[in-house]
């Protein structure tokens, strides 16, 4: 399955388990692509010691996910795409919808 998560959320346990939903998903052989929209592109500055969101983030581009930051959101918040989540389009957003099975957000 193709599998499209788009996280525009900043509540640190949501954001975690949305990423331990795309590597579970992973494990499966499912194909997942996140994009990261509004406050969903702050999700690198949200570890706590209970919610250790960038390890998953990593875990999931590890087995072959992918994650995408939206450009102007990103923009507006006076930062840049990274390594982790590089700088991406509405056209990209368009394409994980179109070309997924299913399509969740968080």
């Amino acid at each position: 399955m193709k599998l499209g998560i788009v996280i525009y959320s900043t509540d640190t346990e949501t954001v975690w388990n949305a990423f331990r939903f795309g590597v579970f998903a992973r494990k499966r052989g499912d194909t997942v692509k996140v994009f990261l929209l509004a406050k969903g592109v702050e999700c690198e500055s949200l570890d706590t010691e209970k919610f250790k969101v960038t390890e998953q983030m990593k875990s999931l581009v590890d087995l072959g996910g992918e994650i995408l930051a939206c450009g102007s959101c990103l923009k507006i918040r006076q930062s840049q795409g990274t390594e982790l989540c590089p700088l991406s389009t509405m056209q990209d957003l368009y394409n994980i919808v179109k070309e997924a099975d299913k399509v969740v957000s968080f």
